[in-house]
């Protein structure tokens, strides 16, 4: 997609009788960000928009010359790739994510998908500094709450458990889904497909939260207890065996298996 709304923020800003640093101001960004756009360099993130189009006391169609849904589509597209190669190639899928960064700076959605391909173990501080710059700039409560679980993530790393236990404090508990309660409101290919996706989202929870059970009970040195948990997390994977996205958690039974068999050979 052609770069051409640098001209015309530019030219609403100089009509407004703003300065490239009052209109950062007012965006709570940098004057750098702004530059970038001016010069067709860079896009304003999505989430910037309806500011922009309220500080020029225009429309948003009045805005842009070109279909908001395009950016969004091609954002998509970014994450889209770049997930395909997050398990295989994570350093592949962030190479495109900075692909798409560099065209969409600080886009949340690019972001959000980045904290998925680094290893917070390894860099615990590059993760939280992500992850701190999504908790303050995302309007999107989904996208904050998975921010905060990575910044969790990191602090725990890094030994910080005070942060970590913060950071998880400030997600709430929630009890239902929007699929769980779409497939119990509506009927036919609505509830089937949205009772599908949650299906596996609770199949892999439950494989987890069975591992981390596991986890204490070796942990305790309760090795029978960890060993039979950890046969249980298997014979799940085995029940779900004749669907096709059961390939998808080849990597659960891999793991629980070397799992298994080192605990046995405690016991």
């Amino acid at each position: 997609m052609e770069l051409k709304i640098g001209n015309r923020i530019k030219q609403l800003r100089k009509e407004n009788g703003l300065t490239q640093e009052k209109l950062a101001e007012l965006l709570g960004i940098s004057f750098q960000a702004v530059s970038k756009w001016e010069n067709n360099i860079a896009l304003p993130d999505i989430t910037l928009v309806p500011q922009l189009a309220r500080i020029f006391g225009v429309s948003t169609d009045e805005l842009f010359a070109y279909n908001l849904q395009e950016i969004e589509n091609d954002i998509k597209h970014y994450a889209d790739l770049s997930c395909k190669f997050r398990e295989s190639d994570p350093d592949k899928a962030r190479k495109i994510l900075e692909e798409g960064l560099n065209k969409y700076p600080e886009n949340c959605v690019l972001l959000n998908n980045l904290l998925y391909v680094i290893n917070y173990s390894e860099k615990p501080d590059e993760t939280i500094k992500i992850a701190g710059k999504l908790i303050d700039k995302a309007t999107e409560s989904d996208i904050r709450y998975d921010a905060l679980r990575f910044l969790a993530y990191a602090y725990n790393a890094k030994g910080e458990t005070e942060e970590a236990v913060a950071a998880l404090e400030q997600i709430p508990e929630i009890y239902f889904t929007k699929l769980s309660e779409t497939a119990f409101v509506l009927t036919g290919r609505p509830m089937f497909e949205a009772a599908e996706k949650q299906k596996w989202i609770s199949f892999e929870t439950l494989l987890q939260m069975i591992w981390k059970t596991a986890e204490y009970f070796e942990s305790e040195g309760e090795k029978e207890k960890a060993a039979k948990e950890t046969e249980r997390a298997l014979k799940l994977l085995d029940v779900f065996k004749d669907e096709e996205k059961i390939k998808n958690f080849s990597n659960y039974s891999e793991f629980l298996n070397r799992r298994l068999c080192r605990i046995k050979s405690k016991v």
